[in-house]
């Protein structure tokens, strides 16, 4: 018998040409038809520990740390992960997580477990309840999460990295003895003070539907950092009630924390135009005054339509365009996550935006291998028409209003006397007395405005999830 007849040269096809590959394959091919590369001249790191993904707040509780799988799925199927540096976070040490935060608060929430917790006048100081619940893995997902922040700060300090993400951070409305909001530990104050040890000024942005109250709380007399914050605001009906347009800092204009808190309240149902062009018109000011050496982006996602605890009209292009705005400034920049109440349009917006920080073009269809496809239902695309569609809230953001915000910020702007001069040799790990100071003039100016701000927090899951 001709030995043509029974031995063949073996062609590999072509990845993707056949049903049958493996998935690595298939990813090779989505990694070609996406034009994926590693980006040119810069570092993107990606940071996040999968033992996140596996903590559960209640059955019934709006928060869903599993939105983290979807979200490293699609990175995964589309290949974005060969452009980064991928990095396996630990959990933040108690030393570290007590640089900004009291250690009874931290001791409290190391040793309290579902089994020996119960809710005494004592323990209630620390805010615990509906929002804030006492879960198996508590101190594991704080700390974690937490971790993640800080490594990505730190390959930002040690120019390792240009550009870091961590999915799992942004959990922006822990104070220092207190969770509040969904959020236990302050990942974000945490980040800020190791990106101070190399930076002397950090410009911090939040695009969360909620105020980023405790990041503004922490460094309310320091101009070292800059807050400025888009978010709903409502002070009797939306959480946490705080961010107007004239809360700028402390009032004393000897404060060297005067006019570097910036707020941009906003109204229901604003929509992508109105939305991109009031960030561009206002962050581009705030770069160009106040000279950061750094930014940190907080990307919440529960800004986006749809979302079960949002009321803005925003598609996740919109959104992602704020984060294509500031990549524009070639600063360092920490990326991170936040709110976001509809998982799948939370994975599609992150997955996105780990797009963008990359530099790449992605498809709007998913790729076919993507775990948990079907999740997405029948259209199964990166960008469904959140805002256009079913509006779930009426625009109640006229022009004259929103010219009224972009006026008031860039005259609080004009007292920021350029970027504040800063002596290096010795920066201290929580800002010392000064954080003091802080607790003490927040205490005694906001307590009769946070009156009824526990009743406030209570979670507000609705129905009628969009997509």
């Amino acid at each position: 018998m001709a030995k043509s007849a029974i031995v063949h040269d073996y062609h590999h096809p072509q990845p993707g040409s056949t049903p049958t590959f493996t998935l690595d394959e298939k990813v090779q091919h989505a990694i070609l038809q996406n034009g994926i590369e590693r980006p040119k001249g810069y570092t993107v790191s990606y940071h996040g520990n999968p033992a996140v993904e596996r903590q559960h707040f209640g059955e019934r509780h709006p928060m869903k740390p599993w939105r983290l799988t979807l979200t490293n799925k699609i990175v995964l199927a589309y290949g974005m992960h060969d452009a980064m540096d991928l990095y396996l976070s630990r959990a933040a040490t108690h030393q570290e997580l007590t640089e900004f935060h009291t250690e009874d608060y931290i001791d409290f929430l190391q040793r309290t477990t579902p089994d020996n917790f119960s809710v005494t006048p004592d323990d209630n100081r620390f805010n615990i309840g509906d929002d804030c619940p006492i879960f198996d893995g508590l101190y594991t997902y704080a700390s974690l999460y937490a971790g993640a922040s800080l490594d990505a700060a730190r390959k930002l300090t040690n120019h390792q990295s240009f550009i870091a993400i961590n999915w799992s951070g942004g959990l922006h409305h822990a104070k220092k003895s207190e969770a509040s909001g969904f959020c236990y530990i302050n990942d974000i104050v945490l980040a800020i003070l190791q990106l101070l040890r190399h930076h002397p000024r950090v410009l911090y942005i939040d695009i969360d539907v909620h105020h980023g109250d405790g990041v503004e709380q922490a460094f309310w007399s320091t101009d070292r950092v800059m807050t400025l914050s888009f978010h709903k605001y409502c002070k009797e009906t939306f959480f946490p009630g705080t961010g107007p347009l004239d809360s700028t800092g402390p009032p004393n204009p000897s404060n060297p924390g005067a006019h570097h808190s910036l707020n941009v309240p906003l109204h229901d149902g604003i929509e992508d135009d109105q939305y991109t062009r009031l960030f561009a018109d206002i962050v581009g000011p705030a770069v160009a005054t106040y000279q950061p050496t750094a930014i940190v982006l907080q990307c919440g996602a529960d800004s986006l339509g749809g979302d079960r605890l949002g009321c803005f009209n925003l598609g996740i292009k919109a959104h992602g365009a704020c984060l294509a705005f500031v990549k524009k400034f070639h600063l360092p920049t920490l990326v991170l996550g936040g709110g976001g109440y509809t998982p799948r349009n939370v994975a599609r917006l992150w997955a996105y935006e780990t797009s963008l920080c990359i530099g790449a073009e992605v498809h709007d269809k998913m790729p076919a291998h993507t775990p948990f496809l079907e999740y997405f239902e029948d259209n199964r695309t990166l960008f469904p028409p959140l805002g256009q569609f079913n509006k779930k809230f009426e625009n109640r953001n006229t022009p004259k209003y929103l010219q009224s915000l972009v006026v008031g910020v860039r005259e609080s702007l004009r007292y920021v006397e350029g970027s504040p001069s800063v002596q290096m040799q010795h920066i201290p790990p929580d800002l010392g007395p000064v954080r003091e100071e802080v607790d003490e003039e927040i205490r005694r100016e906001r307590e009769e405005e946070e009156g009824g701000r526990r009743q406030r927090e209570r979670g507000r899951g609705v129905r009628g999830e969009l997509y």
